[in-house]
């Protein structure tokens, strides 16, 4: 078992919050986890998440691969499902463990060429569960991604946890691609403020609920709404006032409500905003 399917088991003993009151305007979740969802005792298949999520207005959802087998997992979906599109990539935490890193690489480049494969992560650096001697394969792993994305013209969808200098200096390295998205933003008011400037997206989970987190309220505030997406990076990040329950797509509307009151803007505008930068990101699905 991964450290990912480990701790969305940890959840197994707490029921599915009740589905909160629907969007005013229809919205996209721009990263979950469908197949560690599906496997985390719910008992819920894909179909069940797409109809809840669907019923309170988010109608659209990226899928996110996290290595060669979840990446091919998440290609075949997007392939059969209309609603889903997806993302393909090797972690960041799971690029040190390969022994052929570069044909994982070679892999996921073949995967990327798929129509409704939209974007190339989730990839990046995390300081937090690699120690030192991982991170040159970290490194080598994202920098690979990056040229995939630029190849392709897909959406680079990065993982950063405790590593912002280091992921904006791998991007400006090795030039970004023309479209970045900052997964589960986790930066204070300055390094959004640096993400904004590059032209970046910045996508907020259910953290920015959390009481001990203003610096991302803080951050979100200064977003544009045009650089703005919402996601749950379920079964992970599970919104107030559900924290430590399982999470899945039909919670987003809790984020997006957070969102919205931290920008003091009308819900309904800020769902417009993300689902339009949603398409610009990924395209039509």
């Amino acid at each position: 078992m991964t450290d990912r399917s480990r701790r969305a088991a940890d959840r197994r003993e707490r029921p599915a919050p009740e589905a909160p009151a629907p969007l005013p305007s229809p919205v996209l979740d721009s990263h979950v986890h469908l197949d560690i969802v599906g496997s985390n005792g719910s008992g819920w298949s894909v179909a069940d998440q797409v109809a809840a999520a669907r019923a309170v207005g988010v109608d659209r959802l990226v899928q996110v691969g996290v290595d060669v087998a979840s990446s091919q997992w998440s290609a075949d979906l997007a392939a059969a499902e209309p609603a889903v599109l997806a993302t393909v990539a090797l972690h960041p935490n799971e690029a040190p463990r390969l022994a052929d890193l570069d044909g994982a690489l070679a892999v996921i480049d073949s995967l990327a060429g798929q129509p409704r494969v939209r974007g190339i992560g989730e990839t990046g650096l995390d300081f937090f569960r690699t120690g030192e001697e991982g991170l040159k394969a970290q490194e080598h792993s994202f920098r690979g991604h990056i040229e995939i994305a630029k190849r392709t013209g897909k959406a680079l969808v990065i993982h950063d946890r405790d590593a912002h200098a280091d992921v904006l200096r791998v991007l400006d390295e090795a030039g970004a691609p023309d479209t970045v998205v900052l997964h589960c933003f986790s930066g204070d008011v300055f390094f959004a403020r640096e993400c904004v400037r590059r032209g970046y997206v910045l996508s907020f989970a259910g953290t920015v609920t959390f009481k001990n987190a203003p610096q991302l309220r803080e951050a979100a505030a200064l977003t544009p709404p045009s650089q703005i997406l919402v996601e749950t990076d379920a079964p992970y990040l599970t919104p107030m006032p559900h924290r430590g329950a399982p999470n899945a797509s039909y919670l987003i509307p809790l984020t997006v409500r957070a969102l919205a009151e931290a920008k003091g803007l009308p819900v309904e505008e800020v769902c417009q905003a993300i689902s339009a930068t949603g398409e610009r990101v990924f395209g039509p699905w």
